[in-house]
C-alpha cells in the first residue's frame, strides 16, 4: 500500500489545518488508518487512529478536542482535521495504515508533511 499526504503548511497558532492521505495499492487489506507526529528533537508520537468502519478512534491526549480524524473508504483516504493549533503542534505529520495482507500484517508509511504553527 502506497501513501500519499496533503494539506500541510504554515498557520497562525488558533487556526486550523485539514491534512488528507490517500492510499493506493492492496487498499482492500487495510485495517486502521492513522497518524503520528515528530518535532524536532523530540521522538515519534501517535496523534490518532481510526478503525475499519470508522466507528473506532483514539486520539493522543495532547489533541482531544481540538483534532478529529476520520476516512472515507470509498476514496481510501483519511483526514486530520486540526482545529486550535498550537505552536507545540509544529512536527512532520506522517500518515500509516495498519493492515494485513496474505495472513501478514503489515504497516506502511506516507513521505510525511510538514506542519508548522506560528506564534
Amino acid at each position: 500500500v502506497q501513501l500519499v499526504e496533503s494539506g500541510g503548511g504554515l498557520v497562525q497558532a488558533g487556526g486550523s489545518l485539514r491534512l488528507s492521505c490517500a492510499a493506493s495499492g492492496d487498499t482492500f487489506s487495510i485495517k486502521v488508518m492513522g497518524w503520528l507526529r515528530q518535532a524536532p528533537g523530540k521522538q515519534r508520537e501517535l496523534v490518532a487512529f481510526i478503525s475499519n468502519s470508522g466507528g473506532a478512534t483514539n486520539y493522543a491526549d495532547s489533541v482531544k478536542g481540538r483534532f478529529t480524524i476520520s476516512r472515507d473508504n470509498a476514496k481510501n483516504t483519511v483526514y486530520l482535521q486540526m482545529n486550535s493549533l498550537k505552536s507545540e503542534d509544529t512536527a512532520v505529520y506522517y500518515c500509516y495504515v495498519d493492515g494485513s495482507l496474505y495472513g501478514a500484517g503489515y504497516r506502511s508509511w506516507g513521505q510525511g508533511t510538514q506542519v508548522t504553527v506560528s506564534s
